[in-house]
């Protein structure tokens, strides 16, 4: 039975992929020991139940989770650097304590950001001499200038010296959307340790949806579900929200919590569109499924003018494939060529509000049941390639394989 440590910041009760990893491999026989923070995304303060001297060590679903002390992201930059520091120097400490006690096969990680939190990986992977597996879902330093518009060079200089030796030092880069392979490559010679290992989603199409969710507004509904924070670029969404004021049949829907959304508040109410804009809140994963089957479109954005964004598939995306409804989308690069290859919606430029709503206004609402089958199409494109079954079981391969010299397809 092979055993792998899984390294990252955000694992269960918190909603990111380090969950599937984890659960999905233990299901397959391996051995997973999981080296993790205590929960506070994305709120920024510690989940009930969870604190400094309660449920540090438990086991779910048979993954064995060691949570190290991390001060809570808080709602300002100083917290989330707390957290973020507090976390790579805790589990560093306790990966050097874990390399004496037990032995691993490979060190997995999660890479979201930071990045930094592969330093405690690489304190397991030197100390044993074990493979290191990096799934890279963050580009950094670029995406401290998109999400948190850092602009002192020196800092992002010395980001950057770490972001090389970690993948100088990774035994297999796994990315997430094919156009990283361009940026990777140019921090060094890297190009034969990149494996292709996207993002997946449950299948949402099959999940029971009685979970409770307030009435939505009758009309075209046009969702976006998830994050609302910076890189969504809520502000260009709204102007096409304005241009489009005229149609009384269109509502747009935006789900979830994030940095943004107070502002987004403020800015419905000031422009008085409340009649246009619903903000329901976030919900748990499990009421997805009915708020999504409620949508007519799903929408999907990123800022322009950051050119590691086009290099990037929102994970979102997936899970929007998987509903099986049409996406309307104003991004670049390797999303916008993952919606025109699987012809489940429209795509127009970052940051294009004129061409969105142009779009919408001649394309989609005169043509509801031609634009509704992109959904169909969408949905048969996910259980191709997008299936938490098909990836999990393909990352499986590639730990048992190691040496097996992946290319991407």
């Amino acid at each position: 039975m092979k055993k792998i440590l899984l390294v990252t910041q955000y694992f269960y009760p918190e909603n990111f992929k380090s969950n599937d990893i984890a659960f999905e491999l233990v299901k397959r026989g391996f051995e997973v020991d999981a080296l993790v923070g205590i929960p506070n995304y994305p709120e920024g303060k510690y989940y009930r139940g969870y604190h400094i001297f309660s449920n540090r060590k438990e086991t779910i679903n048979g993954v064995r989770i060691i949570r190290v002390f991390q001060f809570p992201r808080g709602k300002n930059r100083i917290t989330l650097s707390l957290n973020y520091l507090s976390y790579v120097v805790c589990a560093s400490i306790r990966a050097l304590f874990l390399s004496f006690g037990k032995r691993y096969d490979v060190v997995f990680v999660h890479q979201t950001s930071p990045v930094t939190q592969g330093i405690p990986a690489i304190v397991i992977k030197k100390i044993q001499n074990i493979p290191l597996f990096l799934w890279v879902l963050d580009l950094w330093p670029d995406a401290m200038i998109s999400g948190g518009n850092v602009r002192n060079s020196y800092l992002l200089d010395k980001v950057n010296e770490v972001v090389k030796y970690m993948y100088g030092t990774a035994d297999k880069i796994l990315i997430s959307s094919k156009g990283m392979v361009q940026h990777i490559s140019e921090k060094g010679n890297f190009a034969h340790k990149i494996v292709y290992f996207p993002n997946w989603s449950d299948d949402i199409k099959f999940m029971p949806d009685n979970h409770p969710f307030p009435d939505l507004p009758e009309g075209f509904r046009i969702m976006l579900a998830g994050n609302l924070g910076k890189s969504q670029n809520l502000d260009v969404i709204m102007d096409a929200v304005q241009i489009l004021r005229d149609i009384s049949e269109l509502k747009w829907i935006f789900v979830g919590g994030g940095s943004k959304l107070g502002w987004l508040s403020e800015f419905v109410e000031k422009k008085r569109l409340s009649d246009k804009v619903y903000l329901p809140g976030r919900f748990p994963a499990e009421a997805m499924p009915g708020l999504f089957k409620h949508a007519d479109a799903l929408l999907l954005s990123l800022r322009n003018g950051f050119p590691h964004l086009s290099m990037i598939v929102p994970a979102r995306l997936q899970t929007y494939l998987a509903a099986g409804k049409p996406v309307l989308a104003m991004i670049n690069g390797d999303a916008a060529r993952l919606i025109e290859e699987a012809h489940c919606g429209y795509a127009v430029s970052a940051g294009d509000s004129a061409g969105l709503a142009e779009l919408i206004r001649n394309k989609v609402l005169t043509d509801k049941t031609g634009f509704a089958k992109l959904g169909t199409n969408g949905r048969e494109y996910f259980e191709r390639y997008f299936s938490k079954d098909i990836c999990i079981d393909n990352l499986c391969r590639m730990l048992n394989e190691y040496e097996l010299n992946c290319k991407i397809p």
